[in-house]
């Protein structure tokens, strides 16, 4: 009994969650061993994974600030065409715009300067026409009336300068008359 006494004297001695020495020497050995091997191997190519991750991210970030700076300047050349062809079609148009009231203002030109001269025309042709159709009625005048004499006085009136003097004197009464002359 005495032993049993002894063992449980020893085991309240113990606290439970204190492990052993032998233990503790053996889980420092084995730590130290993981640690010396996962610093050896692992850790390396850890830092060599990331550093290729920092490279592929930095050079990512290069090549997206060549291409933002390439896009900008690219935008910057579209925008400066835009602002040159926007200009020149404004160019264009007020040209038009200039050119095609020069055509209207010579076409207008022209169409005045026929009108003019087929008003004109027509006045000629409208004079020569009246002076026409003047000579035509004082020479059937003057037969009538060469006509009329030889049958109030009875007997011929023979002589032509005679007979057209006396014409031409009684067209001359007949035309302060009446206002008729040529040309009006």
């Amino acid at each position: 009994m005495n032993s049993m006494y002894l063992l449980a004297e020893n085991a309240e001695d113990k606290n439970p969650l204190i492990p052993e020495p032998y233990d503790i020497v053996w889980s420092v050995v084995c730590v130290v061993v993981i640690g010396i091997l996962f610093y050896k191997y692992v850790v390396p190519r850890l830092t060599k994974v990331l550093d290729e991750r920092s490279e592929k991210i930095e050079g990512g970030m290069a090549k997206a600030e060549v291409a933002q700076a390439e896009a900008q300047e690219t935008l910057q050349q579209y925008q400066q065409q835009l602002a040159e062809a926007r200009l020149e079609a404004a160019r264009i148009r007020e040209e038009a715009r200039t050119q095609g009231q020069q055509i209207l203002a010579q076409l207008r030109s022209e169409a005045q300067a026929e009108a003019d001269r087929i008003v004109s025309a027509g006045h000629a042709q409208l004079d020569a026409q009246r002076q026409q159709i003047v000579t035509e009625l004082r020479s059937e005048l003057g037969r009538t009336a060469v006509d009329l004499a030889e049958k109030i006085i009875g007997q011929s009136v023979a002589d032509e300068a005679k007979q057209a003097a006396s014409i031409d004197r009684f067209l001359t009464e007949l035309d302060e008359k009446a206002g008729i002359g040529v040309g009006r």
